[in-house]
Formats: structure tokens, sequence, C-alpha cells
């Protein structure tokens, strides 16, 4: 370990309190002067610090070691030095503790991270500005390169560790990795660390201890979130792998994005929900899909009636189960390990789309769907002497297969779509799949009866040309004042007007005044959006359909368009 005379350390700490920050001409050439003989100590002085057990053992016999870079770092004329800056960011990480044991490391590492930051900056008060105020040059070539040398040299530490930790008989690179990750905090936004940063984040873990810091994480996290950072899917997904909290925050991320979106669009939606990189994710690795399910559920729970938060949930699925096809059959899970809650004969039937069946085979499959989920709910709701861990469980239960009905609302609006057209005995499944869909915590749900007068008197009312609105009013207000939810109702009415023949202008001012008078037209907007959207991907938007529905979303909602710009 090299020993320093004092004579030396007292030398090169006065020359470094003399300079500054270099901001008179006879420091800067003073400062030039030396440049050489610095980086000689500068490299003396990392050698000895490398031989240091930890950044305590570091302080104490350096005692000079952190005044003394602190102050070099403050200096651009040093800093601008290509040479000068690698040996001296090199002696500033040698100080970082990968796990602080007391004070004086924890305050090392805040200073460390303040210096990084410092260095790379381009704001008032940091380095390059000083560079540029003070000499009158322009920082612009200066902060390239001290940037581009930064990343070069991370990266060559990294390449080293993970050669390291290839090896079995060689030691953990953790503390090399972590120190890495910590340098890399004020970089993360900067597109020139892109590749440094993705290779860190797939860095194989050698051991059980954590290899990135926190604050890297976190940093990671949230400019990924508020896309300032571009960076390769697979790095996110690794990312989401080792960070709970940073999974669960894009889930979070995505469901505001939606929910404070006033206007209603399916398009929008699913690019939103492709571009977040969730349904890859977890298509991918199923604890990712569990974790992101989980955080569905919880909201679903608090907000059961809500359209919004449902279809994001059914987009949700469709973009999941488009990734999981596309992957290599030994590559892939089976589904059920997704959906480990869910009666497995019920899983396949409600997963597969509309579209892949023949429409004259809905009614049968619907039909089959709906005596089971009846199944389900009646064993769901046990009276009340039966033990008590047993109902619970049920009732669990009853709640999966609702959330998986929800995976798959494009089997619900399907219903909803034949309930036009089929007779009263054929309507009832159709109506218990969407009085269960709509209404899954009313214990009444699944007793039909309620809903089917009025059902009757809508189909009779839209199968005429021409029908008095009075009588359509009061069979809405009549439907509107039992026990059902309005999304029921409101599912069956935009239906009945869509697919009946009845004449469309009459539709569209029956539909508007009795929206406008419930205080529904934003449901109906986002119930309208989901039939055009999942027609139009089935292809079966006929041309008849498609004017009906651009006409209903037209009057309910002119400001809003289904185009994702």
């Amino acid at each position: 370990m090299a020993v320093f005379p004092e004579s030396q350390v007292s030398y090169w700490m006065d020359k470094a309190v003399t300079w500054g920050q270099a901001t008179s001409p006879s420091a800067q050439q003073d400062t030039s002067r030396h440049l050489e003989a610095l980086r000689s100590f500068l490299q003396q002085l990392l050698q000895t610090l490398q031989q240091m057990g930890s950044t305590t053992e570091a302080m104490k016999s350096l005692p000079f070691v952190g005044q003394f870079l602190g102050r070099l770092c403050w200096n651009p004329y040093v800093t601008a030095d290509g040479e000068a800056r690698r040996i001296l960011l090199q002696c500033v990480w040698c100080l970082y503790s990968a796990e602080p044991q007391n004070a004086v490391e924890c305050r090392a590492n805040k200073w460390i991270q303040s210096l990084l930051c410092h260095l790379t900056s381009e704001e008032e008060g940091s380095v390059v500005h000083a560079l540029e105020k003070h000499s009158g040059s322009i920082p612009q070539q200066y902060y390239s390169q001290t940037l581009k040398n930064m990343i070069a040299l991370l990266t060559k530490i990294l390449s080293r560790s993970h050669i390291t930790s290839s090896g079995s008989s060689e030691s953990c690179s953790c503390d090399e990795i972590r120190a890495v990750s910590i340098a890399c905090v004020p970089l993360v936004t900067y597109p020139e660390a892109a590749p440094l940063i993705g290779a860190l984040l797939k860095h194989p873990v050698s051991c059980a201890c954590s290899h990135l810091s926190m604050e890297f994480i976190e940093a990671v996290s949230a400019a990924w979130l508020r896309k300032k950072l571009m960076i390769e899917d697979m790095a996110i997904i690794a990312l989401w792998c080792q960070s709970l909290s940073c999974l669960e925050r894009a889930v979070l991320n995505l469901l505001e994005s939606i929910l404070a979106d006033p206007g209603p669009g399916m398009q929008c939606l699913e690019k939103m929900v492709s571009d977040s990189l969730l349904p890859k994710a977890s298509a991918l690795h199923c604890q990712v899909f569990l974790v992101v399910n989980d955080v569905f559920r919880n909201v679903l729970v608090a907000t059961e009636e809500n359209l919004a938060v449902r279809a994001l949930v059914c987009v949700f699925t469709g973009c999941f189960l488009q990734t999981y096809a596309a992957q290599k059959p030994h590559e892939r899970l089976p589904l059920r390990a997704f959906f480990p809650h869910v009666p497995h004969n019920l899983l396949t039937p409600l997963l597969i789309a509309p579209s892949e069946m023949p429409k004259q085979a809905w009614l049968k499959h619907l039909c089959w769907i709906g005596k089971l989920l009846q199944e389900i709910t009646c064993e769901g709701h046990q009276k009340e002497e039966e033990d008590v861990m047993v109902r619970q469980r049920q009732r669990i239960a009853v709640f999966e297969v609702w959330f998986l009905l929800v995976h798959c609302g494009h089997w619900v609006d399907a219903a909803a779509e034949l309930l036009v057209s089929r007779g009263s005995e054929e309507s009832k499944p159709l109506l218990f799949l969407l009085t269960f869909y709509h209404q899954p915590t009313n214990r009444g749900h699944h007793n039909t009866q309620t809903i089917l007068p009025g059902e009757g008197h809508l189909r009779m009312l839209f199968q005429t040309h021409t029908f008095p609105p009075e009588r359509l009013l009061s069979s809405v207000n009549e439907l509107l004042a039992s026990s059902l939810t309005s999304n029921i109702v409101l599912h069956l009415l935009l239906n009945f007007a869509i697919f009946s023949q009845a004449s469309a202008n009459s539709v569209r001012e029956i539909i508007q005044k009795v929206l406008t008078e419930a205080g529904m037209r934003h449901k109906a907007a986002w119930m309208l959006s989901s039939m055009h959207y999942r027609l139009n991907r089935a292809d079966l938007l006929d041309a008849r359909v498609q004017s009906r529905l651009r006409m209903l979303q037209d009057s309910l909602w002119p400001a809003h368009t289904q185009d994702c710009t």
C-alpha cells in the first residue's frame, strides 16, 4: 500500500484549495500546467484506495481524500482532461459502500451520488456550466466527452464483472455491479447510456444478494414511465422480474392513464396496453401475470361497475393471449398456471374468442358457459348454517369465475348481441350471463325473472320499424327502477338499438333522450366503443351496423375520435 509523505499531501491539497473552481486566468493556467503531475498522483491514490477494505478504513488512513477529490471534481479544468477525469471518477467509486455499515459510509454514498449528478448535469451550477461561464468555451464537446468516457468506463467495469461472475471459482461481483448501478443513476435519461442500463438490468445474478442498487432501480422505473428512457423491452421486463414495486407501479400507471382520459376509445386503449409491455411480460413470465392480475382484481373489487377498468382488463387479456400464442409450444406454460383459481372446464371455453368459431355456434357455446356459471354461483350462496370457511371459499370461487368473465368480456357482448334475435326461452341463459357480469355481488343475480318482462318489451318495440317514444321510455324507466343495475339496462338498450330493424333516426332520438335523462351518456359511449372494437376485430362489422354504431357514437360523444393518434 502506497504511503504518501505529508509534504506531498500538503502540496496537492494546497493546489486544490488555491485552484478552487478555476475562475481566474491564473488558476486556469496553473491547473493546466500541473495536470500531468496531478494525473500521476491520482493514479497512486487510486491504487491505494483499491487496496482498502472499506470506506471507513480509507477515510481513517487517508483523512484528506474526501475533501481533495471533492475539490477536484468542482474544477472544470481538471475534469475536462479525459485521463484525469477517468482516474478521478475511479477514485470516487472506490469510496462507495455497497453495504454501508455506519453513518460515515452512508454520508459518503450520498456525497458520491451528488458528485456524479454534478459531473453529468448541464444545469446551472454544474461543472459544465462553470466551464462555459468562466472560460467562455462551448461546453457541449466537454459534456459529450465526459458522458462518453464515463459510460465507456462503466461498461468496461460491467464487462469485467460479467467475466468474473461466470467463473464458478471466482468471487462474487455484486459489489462492483452495485457500484456501477449507483454511478448510472444520474445517467438514466441519456440515450447514450441506454445500452449500459440495459446490460445492467439483464446482468446475470451470481449470488443471493441484490446486485443492483434500489436508487438505480427506482430511477430507471421512473424514467421509463415518464417516457424519458428508450430501452429494449427485455431490459424493462428484467427490471420488473427483480422489483415487485416497480411492476405494480407500472400497472397503476396504466390504470391512472385510462381513468384520467374522459373519452372512451378502445383503439387507444389497446395501444396504451400494448405499449405498457405488461401483456408481453405477462406472457413470458407467469409470476408477472399473477402480479398484474392481482392489481386488476383489487381495483375491480373497489370499482365493480367501472366500465373503463373492465375494458382495460379485457383488452389486456386479448394482448396477453396474442403474445402467448406466438410463443413456441415448448416455451410456454399451460394457461391454467396463469389462472390457478378458475375451474379448468370453464377456462378454455371462455378464453376462446367469439371470432374463433362460427357465429351459428355462439348460442350453444354461451348456454354451456351459462350452465357452468349457474352451478358455481348456486354453490357460492349456501345456507347460513353451512360452515363459515366453506362459504367463504365458495364465494371466492364465485368472484374468480366472474373475474375471468371480465377478462373475456367479448363473450358478454356476444350474448347481448344474440339477445336481440332470440326467443324468450333461448334468452334465459344469455340474460343470466349478462346479469352475472354486471351484477356479481347481488345475491339474487342468478334469477333472471326480474329482467324478462322489460327485455321482452324492449324487443317488441325495437322489432317494429316505428315505435312510440313514450312506450320505450316507459320500458327503460321500469327497468331502471328495478333491482337491476343501470349497466344491464344500458347494455340491452344499446344492443337492441344497433341490431334491431327499427328506424335509425328514431333510435338516435330516443337513445339520446333516455341517456340524457338517466345520466348514462359516458357509460353508453364506453359500451359502444367496446362493441365497435369487438365487431371490427372479428370482421363482423357490416355496413348497416357500422353506420348505426357511428351515428350513436357521434351523437353521444362528438368530440371524441375512435382513432388513436
